[in-house]
This record gives structure tokens, sequence and C-alpha cells, in this order.
């Protein structure tokens, strides 16, 4: 593989370095704190205690103690990481990369804990009403319920969520439009529309992304790429795109994490039957909404296990998408371009650690995608797409 000299200038990998050394800590201490928290709060009493003080406001009952514990156990640990957010917004706007204000900031962190607590809360009301009324099946109807969930939010996140945070319309009637829409017709991927999204009210970063199922299904392209990307290089942007939509990787995406959600439930059910566990949270019976932090705790170490595996798939099938991409434009001189901008633009970390590409690689390196680019050029007989010199 050729070194970063061929694609990037010196300025720019040092720029790419001196970035990294100011997020790579934020980014440990925030996955350190997003695990360190639930399990204190899990593993120790303290979890039972703030519950039971969270149902007290309203009677103590045992739906105000699981849906007010709920909200109490989202909140602590959204408070606690907020300086690290604040702090990841300060250096992001230090390197020209958020263009949010304060309050814009506060709008955001308000809305995404409220739409937590909400969901957390009716789960939890869920979870120990059927442990009441079905004791000893409660965890088949509880892992149907969480495979069920994530489906569900499939189809309602394109269409409920994401319009609270962003505003988004069709792609004008113009020549990029033609284009895009040209390419979808030749992927034979039914797309109703493309949609542009005005992520510059955060960031000048670049950016597109397909979600939803069926109808619901949309590729959106963040208006900060139809602005600065060459007129090619948006639609290989798209063509990445169309190659989710036409592998279903969304619908498989969704029904691999409803069957993964429902082992979850399982594993935890089976886990709340230890005494050990029970005790050491400070619960006699795992039907006490009290024992909510504990299932938080079993949730979030069983996520953690599982995090590289769903990061390692999610590489291989973003990797496909750029095969597809290619295969559809037959341009690999524009993937390595469109890749060079998404790197420069964004700030990628252009020499990541093996372990950070573990943790918290959802995408191939920047360095492996371009490479991927030239050796589909050699396999096809077209010239290799030229370096900066």
């Amino acid at each position: 593989m050729p070194g970063l000299e061929a694609d990037f200038t010196p300025e720019q990998i040092d720029r790419s370095r001196a970035r990294k050394r100011e997020t790579t800590p934020l980014r440990y201490a925030s996955m350190s704190l997003g695990l360190l928290v639930p399990l204190v709060l899990g593993f120790t009493p303290l979890g039972a205690g703030l519950v039971r003080a969270a149902g007290r406001v309203a009677g103590g009952g045992w739906i105000a103690t699981a849906v007010l514990g709920a909200v109490a156990l989202e909140l602590v640990p959204f408070l606690l990481a907020l300086p690290l957010s604040a702090r990841a917004e300060v250096v992001n706007r230090r390197w020209g990369l958020s263009t949010r204000s304060w309050r814009l900031f506060a709008a955001d962190a308000a809305k995404g804990f409220a739409i937590g607590a909400v969901l957390f809360a009716g789960a939890s009301f869920a979870l120990y009403g059927l442990m009441r009324a079905l004791p000893g099946t409660w965890w088949v109807w509880a892992a149907a319920g969480a495979a069920v969930l994530v489906l569900l939010l499939s189809f309602l996140l394109p269409v409920v969520v994401e319009p609270l945070f962003n505003r988004f319309t069709p792609l004008p009637e113009g020549p990029l439009r033609q284009r895009l829409m040209s390419l979808a017709e030749a992927s034979g991927v039914p797309v109703r529309d493309i949609l542009v999204s005005d992520a510059s009210r955060r960031t000048t970063a670049t950016n597109a992304y397909v979600s939803g199922i069926g109808r619901t299904r949309r590729v959106v392209v963040w208006d900060t790429t139809v602005e600065r990307a060459a007129e090619e290089e948006v639609a290989a942007v798209a063509a990445h795109e169309l190659g989710h939509a036409a592998r279903r990787d969304v619908l498989y995406g969704t029904l691999a994490g409803a069957v993964g959600a429902a082992a979850v439930v399982c594993l935890i059910a089976a886990a709340l039957q230890w005494t050990p566990l029970l005790d050491a949270a400070g619960v006699d019976h795992a039907a006490d909404p009290r024992s909510l932090a504990l299932v938080v705790a079993l949730g979030t170490v069983l996520g953690t296990v599982g995090g590289p595996l769903r990061l390692w798939v999610s590489r291989r099938v973003e990797a496909r998408a750029d095969g597809y991409a290619l295969d559809l434009t037959r341009s690999p001189e524009t993937m390595v371009a469109m890749q060079r901008r998404l790197a420069v633009t964004n700030l990628a970390d252009l020499e990541p650690h093996r372990l950070t590409v573990v943790l918290f690689g959802s995408h191939p390196p920047t360095r492996a995608r371009i490479a991927h680019a030239r050796a589909w050029a050699a396999a096809h007989g077209l010239p290799e797409p030229p370096g900066l010199r």
C-alpha cells in the first residue's frame, strides 16, 4: 500500500495527526465513562438505590419505580458525559468542523436525552409488567418485544426522529439531480427521492447515508457535500449509498439487530437467575424494578463484548458498498478523489491505530478505501488513479 504522501500533502497529514492527538483521549474517555458508570450502578447497590429514590417521587409503586428509575438511569450518565461532549464541541470548533451555537448544542443534547429517556422508560415499564404478569415466560415475550422494537424504530427513525434534528428537502432540479437519478435507475434501486439535509447548521463535514426500509427508505446527502464536492464526487457518494440499498444492507442490518436484541434479552434473563448478581446489586429478585440498573449493566457488558464484531461486519459492508459504487460508476479515479476529499474535509485519522479501528471503526480506514479503488482499477484493466505527484 502506498504511503500517505502519495495521496495527501504534508500539511494535511500534520493536521490529521494534530487533531488525532486532541480527540483520541476524548474518545477513549467517553468510551470508558460509558462503560464504567453502568457497571458501578448495576453491580453495586448504588443503582438500586437511585431507582428506588426516583420511584418514591411518585409514590414508590412498581410502575413509578420502573418508569422514573429508567429516567434517572438515563440522566446520570448523560450529566456525567456532558463535560466531555462540551469539550469535544470546543475541539471541533477550534478545528473548524462545528458550526453549532451553544444554544443548538444544548437543544440537540436535550432532544437526544428526551428521546432516549422516553424509549427507555417505555421499555422498562413493559419489561417489569411482563415479569409480574408472566413470571415463568416473561423473557420469551420480552425477547420478541425487543426484536419488534428494533424493526419498528428502523421504520420510524427516518420519518419521526431525524426531522427533529434536521430539515430535509428534495435535491433541486438540475444536472446533479438528473445524474443521481440516472445512477439510481442504472442500479435498479427504486428511489422515490434524494434528499438534502441541512447539516451545515452543525458542521462543515461532508457525508451521505441511506436509512429506512420500504416506503421510508431514502438516500440523504448532506448540503455540505452538495456545495463543496464536485458533481462526479457527489455521484460517487450517492453510488456508495445506492450500494447499501441494492444489497438491502439496512434491512439485513435491522434484522440482525432484531435477532441480537432478542438474544441479549435471553442472556440477561439467564443472568438474572444468578443469586450472587442480585445480591451484589442489592435486590432480592429480578422482578423488582430496582434491578433495572443491573439489567443495564448486563446489557452494557454484552454490548461491549459484541461491539468489535458489529464494527467488523460494518467495515465489510461499507467496503462492499465501495465495490458496488466502483462497478456502477466505473471511475476509480473519482472514488479516490472522493475519499481524499472526505478525509481532508472531515479531518479523518489517516493513520488509525489497529485498536482504534477495532473499537471505533465503522468504515475501513481511508488508506484501505483508496487502495480498494486502485486494486479495482488494476483488476478491470483501467489506469491506476494517480497520486498527488
